[in-house]
């Protein structure tokens, strides 16, 4: 592309050169200061010009160089102006024609340069500008491999350091990375971070287990292996016991289904709030359920799906056991997304708000319970770093508020 362009720039400004001179030569020709036996080759006013020339004047042809006639005389034909590029064995002229009238006479006048010696000079500058282009390639395949190879440094580190990971001599990864791997040692940091909590609270729940176990189990098992009759008051003894341990375990085992913010699923809002309060309209059949779901929220949020279930859950069978006719969940999203449930059944004294949701804390034994579904709320709503409130419903009973921040809940 470079040569052709060359080529053709090269030939338009000579071919304009070559029409400037033949309209200054049949100007001259006009004015009487050349005749037609000024044409012939050994004439001294030709010598002045680096060009040559044929003159076809009336059928008579005179021409600088006659050994060109016989190769040119076709290009007196025609009758438009033209350009022409004209070769001779090795030779290239450029020739310019021009048709013309003198004293009622036709005449064509051809003008010609050697094209040659241009071709050579443009030959010499399509080899340096090619061997500088080459050097220049080659120098920029260089430095891409450099950039190449630096820029993948923080990989082959990652790579090693993964391996510290898998071999247990790494806790954490420690990168300085190019941007665009941030996110990524980021997002790794925090799932090694989620899986080192998940198995602290694993152990955390064993120990919480054995502890809270062993003693009840211990005197349950004396009970049954002694020889005296079990009497209505030991039964009932044991039988809190049994249910105290029972509710040991279902806490400890929904403490450890908590996924956290970092499990990487998400929930269907409608979907599973609408299956729940389908199933909650079966177990309590004399209470009203009423579900508002604003048209901000998005279909799924960044929620892990049992985590949701769970939270939305505690708060339904919460409100449903103290209703007493409707119960109205509400979910919405402005700077957070919001689950409000509320009832109308006899609220809580304002002086008990502050103890709702501690472990084991049960403001009415008249109903069935631990006082450990609103903990457990607590304990997940944590784990996104969200918020759990407690007010008076304008029903007349208790509206439980949960507020889940967006960069962590979508």
């Amino acid at each position: 592309m470079h040569g052709i362009l060359l080529q053709d720039l090269a030939r338009s400004f000579l071919g304009e050169r070559l029409r400037q001179e033949a309209e200054h030569t049949l100007l001259q020709f006009h004015q009487g200061h050349l005749s037609t036996q000024l044409w012939q080759a050994e004439s001294p006013a030709l010598q002045v010009f680096h060009h040559l020339y044929v003159l076809e004047l009336d059928g008579e042809i005179t021409t600088s160089h006659p050994r060109w006639l016989e190769t040119l005389v076709p290009y007196l034909e025609g009758e438009d102006e033209a350009l022409d590029v004209v070769s001779s064995g090795e030779r290239h002229l450029l020739v310019y024609r021009k048709r013309f009238e003198f004293d009622g006479r036709s005449g064509v006048l051809l003008i010609g340069e050697d094209f040659g010696q241009v071709e050579d000079g443009l030959d010499a500058l399509h080899w340096w500008v090619g061997g500088i282009a080459g050097l220049l390639l080659v120098l920029l395949i260089g430095l891409n491999m450099m950039a190449v190879n630096r820029a993948l440094r923080p990989l082959s580190r990652l790579r090693r350091q993964l391996d510290e990971l898998r071999s247990g001599t790494r806790e954490r990864l420690q990168l300085d990375t190019p941007s665009e791997l941030d996110a990524l040692v980021a997002q790794l940091n925090r799932l090694m971070d989620e899986h080192a909590r998940r198995l602290q609270r694993s152990r955390e729940s064993l120990a919480n287990l054995s502890h809270a176990l062993k003693t009840p189990l211990t005197a349950v098992i004396q009970v049954l292996r002694g020889s005296r009759p079990i009497d209505p008051e030991r039964r009932e003894k044991m039988r809190r016991r049994l249910e105290d341990m029972h509710a040991q375990l279902d806490t400890e085992l929904k403490r450890s289904r908590i996924a956290g913010p970092n499990a990487g699923q998400r929930a269907n809002v409608r979907h599973e709030a609408e299956q729940l309060v389908e199933m909650f309209s079966s177990l309590y059949p004399d209470r009203s359920f009423r579900l508002d779901i604003d048209a901000s929220v998005p279909v799924s949020v960044s929620v892990e799906r049992q985590d949701f279930a769970e939270m939305l859950g505690i708060l339904l069978d919460n409100a449903a056991k103290w209703a007493s006719r409707e119960v109205h969940c509400r979910v919405r999203q402005d700077t957070s997304l919001a689950l409000w449930v509320e009832d109308d059944g006899s609220g809580v004294a304002p002086g008990d708000m502050g103890r709702l949701g501690r472990r084991g804390t049960r403001l009415d034994e008249g109903k069935p319970g631990h006082g450990l579904g609103l903990a457990i709320l607590r304990q997940i709503v944590e784990r996104y770093a969200g918020q759990v409130r407690f007010e008076p419903s304008p029903e007349g009973g208790l509206r439980v508020e949960v507020w889940l921040p967006l960069s962590e809940a979508g």
